[in-house]
């Protein structure tokens, strides 16, 4: 009839590619299953599952009970939870520009043609690659205030014995001294990568034009930089807020707690004081934290404009 619109027909070659389609869609979703699965079990919901035990009191045998936000109000008044902060922000302020300065360093003379300059990267990125545990057990024995190598250089020095890692005055800047020492090798690279992408030409036209090394060094290679900066200032600092390990083999806390940070904290009230609520209200605290610095870093490296319609 005249007006109506036409029939659609479905031709043979169009129910083969739908059938194609189909079969892709179900292959792909056969193929990221597992994946997904994994992410789902140890990712998503173990996040949930700790934020709802945030808000109970849980020793983790007896069934738990719930009491709101009073494990966080909790943390308000807690003068451990408060030493653990400030020790995780001491070590924080200290470790990160430490460790992105002495990493811009040692790549700046490392990024040169002399001999055997493979070994001498090799030899800057071999810390890094050790253990948080064997670089744990390794300064636990260098440092051991009786029989450590550490005194008894210093004896042969003239100098009194120290007490390192016993020593409350001492033991969290022995512990930075050691993470610097492991994580500076991981700035070296980056840096290392990024200096070689610096263009060539920028550096040469800027000699030309009368520069000196701490003019190009200022307005050519550190710009040049700056978003490989970014990315390890919020590397270091997520590394140095969630630090546990070398805490819990060399010092355990202590002594009276001088070098408790706020995961250990974490570790110590779910798994050794076996109140799990608490623990993981304080582990999101942290995880809090982590992101506000995140979001901080992304603001103030975008342009300005940007900056004040996202505070708008």
């Amino acid at each position: 009839m005249p007006g109506l619109p036409k029939a659609i027909t479905v031709t043979p070659a169009q129910n083969h590619i739908k059938s194609r389609r189909r079969r892709e869609t179900a292959a792909a979703w056969a193929y990221v299953s597992p994946a997904v699965l994994i992410i789902l079990g140890l990712g998503v919901l173990p996040v949930a599952w700790s934020l709802l035990l945030s808000f109970q009191v849980d020793d983790l045998v007896t069934p738990s009970r719930w009491v709101g936000w009073d494990n966080y109000a909790a943390l308000a008044q807690d003068p451990n939870f408060a030493q653990a902060v400030g020790n995780t922000l001491l070590y924080t302020v200290l470790y990160v520009p430490l460790s992105i300065l002495f990493g811009f360093l040692l790549a700046q003379a490392l990024n040169r043609r002399i001999r055997l300059i493979g070994v001498y990267r090799t030899l800057v990125f071999v810390p890094f690659v050790l253990s948080a545990t064997a670089q744990g057990v390794l300064f636990s024995f260098i440092l051991d205030p009786q029989f450590g190598a550490a005194n008894s250089l210093l004896h042969h020095l003239g100098v009194s014995p120290q007490g390192f890692l016993t020593d409350p005055g001492q033991a969290l800047l022995v512990l930075v001294a050691i993470t610097l020492w492991s994580g500076t090798g991981f700035c070296v690279i980056v840096y290392l990568a990024a200096l070689q992408d610096v263009p060539p030409s920028l550096v040469e036209a800027a000699r030309l034009d009368g520069a000196g090394t701490w003019r190009v060094l200022r307005h050519v290679t550190l710009p040049a930089i700056m978003p490989v900066t970014a990315f390890l200032v919020v590397w270091q600092l997520i590394t140095s807020l969630q630090v546990f390990d070398l805490v819990y083999v060399t010092t355990k806390g202590g002594p009276l707690g001088s070098t408790t940070v706020i995961v250990y904290f974490v570790w110590e009230q779910a798994f050794k004081n076996f109140t799990a609520g608490y623990g993981a209200a304080s582990a999101y605290v942290l995880a809090l934290a982590l992101l506000v610095v995140v979001v901080a870093v992304r603001l103030l490296r975008r342009p300005r404009k940007t900056v004040r319609k996202v505070l708008r």
